[in-house]
């Protein structure tokens, strides 16, 4: 299958804004349309992928990512469901442990094991099969079998979260774009799957990072250093667990050293102070930036590593002319 294509539009208010760009994005190749599920630092979400599902017509929907620590499962099993009934079968979900949602309530992820559960009986749920929870048999006999099934995309960086996404979901979620990186991250998800009696190959690839087109190299990794400083608190984490050395590549965890702090509520923006650490390397190896002609060499290296969907994070400026560039010169190069 060919490289496909998602972008990821902020909660922000305006609603509107998300709506519009959205439709540009599919008017112009794009096939998946995501957002992020943070409900005090943005708007909530749900709502807005309701509106987005009446304003679009093929583009599949859902976030990048929700988390079962905010969301209790059973409703956001329900949320999707319902939402698949309105856009006909359109929904996809990406899920992780939680991060931005969690942590500014002053909660913590989700614990690995407790995740694994909790994924366990969303997937099942949501497309209408029968789960038991909390001592209780449970189905949503409303769901129509006749529609497609949600897929759930598993978000993380170390082995046992990834081992999760090998277990249960239907792929990975990678944030960032660097082949090494990604190419790590996806054998150790399919060592899992196939340990637990599934088909390796069938777990998708999903690489997600900004991108911008434009021949203003240093204006581009200005407006994207955020970007890996916010991985950098996942890496954070890992570093917790794992310590430095280990067996997760130093291409991941090394450049951490320089991090000084992280301000949520600059999170995801462009000019976050908290990015001042992020060198330009590190920018050129985690985003997807440059012009037509580099960005498509660096999608076929994704591609090359068994990437299935680039969904670019479009919290840069110029986002009309990214969604523009993309369809005239980038998506065409893969089709």
């Amino acid at each position: 299958m060919p490289l496909s294509f998602g972008v990821t539009v902020l909660p922000d208010p305006p609603s509107s804004r998300l709506v519009e760009l959205l439709t540009i994005a599919e008017s112009n190749g794009f096939e998946y349309g995501w957002t992020y599920d943070s409900h005090v630092l943005w708007q909530e979400s749900f709502p807005l992928l309701t509106l987005a599902a009446q304003a679009t017509s093929t583009m599949k929907l859902g976030h990048c990512v929700t988390n079962p620590g905010t969301r209790e499962p059973t409703v956001l099993a329900s949320a999707y469901a319902t939402l698949h009934d309105i856009s006909g079968g359109r929904m996809v979900m990406g899920i992780g442990r939680g991060d931005s949602a969690v942590r500014y309530i002053g909660d913590k992820p989700v614990r690995i094991a407790e995740f694994e559960r909790r994924c366990r009986m969303i997937r099942e749920f949501m497309n209408g099969r029968e789960v038991e929870w909390n001592e209780k048999e449970l189905k949503l006999a409303w769901v129509r079998p006749e529609l497609p099934q949600i897929p759930m995309w598993v978000a993380g960086y170390g082995p046992k979260a990834l081992a999760v996404a090998g277990r249960v979901s239907d792929g990975v979620i990678i944030q960032l774009a660097d082949p090494v990186i990604v190419k790590w991250i996806m054998d150790t998800a399919r060592a899992a799957a196939e340990e637990a009696g599934r088909d390796p190959a069938e777990l998708k690839c999903i690489v997600c990072a900004p991108s911008h087109i434009t021949d203003d190299i240093a204006d581009a990794r200005d407006q994207v250093r955020w970007f890996p400083a916010m991985v950098s608190n996942h890496v954070m984490d890992l570093i917790e667990r794992y310590g430095f050395e280990s067996e997760i590549p130093h291409e991941l965890t090394e450049y951490v050293r320089a991090r000084k702090f992280y301000d949520y509520d600059e999170h995801s923006r462009v000019g976050a102070k908290h990015g001042e650490f992020v060198t330009d390397e590190i920018c050129d190896r985690f985003c997807v930036l440059g012009n037509a002609e580099q960005a498509t060499a660096k999608l076929r290296e994704l591609e090359a590593v068994g990437v299935d969907q680039f969904n670019i994070y479009l919290m840069t400026h110029g986002q009309e002319d990214d969604l523009a560039a993309y369809g005239r010169d980038v998506i065409p190069q893969f089709a």
